[in-house]
């Protein structure tokens, strides 16, 4: 008989919020990520790269997945297990899915929002949100020095 080390339990913890689909709103989603990651566990590094990526994402969701009336949620996830802060975003225009493409034209002004993403997330997705929308996610490898390459 092997006597094994006694294991802590993971611990996860989670926040979710729905906010107006505005640039009111998508501001209030970035100031609430710097709030909340300051609570948890999460390296300052980790916690620069989450609020970048909340700031794109939820600016994607007021300009260009906004319906009238309808809100948008955030929401943060971070496992110690699997070591992973999950951010998401859900939107109500399931069929305005965002995806990877070439840089646009140095004069232009706008469409590098999901380049900052792919740069700063170590994975990053979409999927259907049902009955309706879809929900950009994104994940930040938690543990110091363990951001992956991709």
């Amino acid at each position: 008989m092997n006597p094994s080390t006694p294991q802590l339990p993971a611990t996860s913890w989670t926040f979710t919020q729905r906010l107006s689909s505005t640039r009111r709103g998508a501001r209030l989603a970035r100031l609430l990520t710097v709030e909340q990651l300051r609570t948890w566990p999460v390296s300052p590094g980790v916690a620069e790269r989450a609020v970048a990526i909340t700031a794109e994402l939820s600016a994607n969701a007021a300009l260009h997945g906004r319906v009238p009336g309808r809100d948008f949620r955030l929401g943060l996830a971070l496992d110690d297990a699997a070591e992973t802060l999950r951010i998401e975003v859900t939107d109500t225009r399931g069929e305005r899915r965002p995806t990877r493409r070439p840089a646009p034209p140095p004069d232009r002004e706008t469409g590098r929002g999901l380049l900052l993403v792919d740069a700063l997330a170590d994975r990053w997705g979409t999927e259907p949100h049902h009955p309706v929308g879809k929900t950009v996610w994104a994940e930040l490898d938690s543990r110091p020095g363990r951001r992956s390459v991709p």
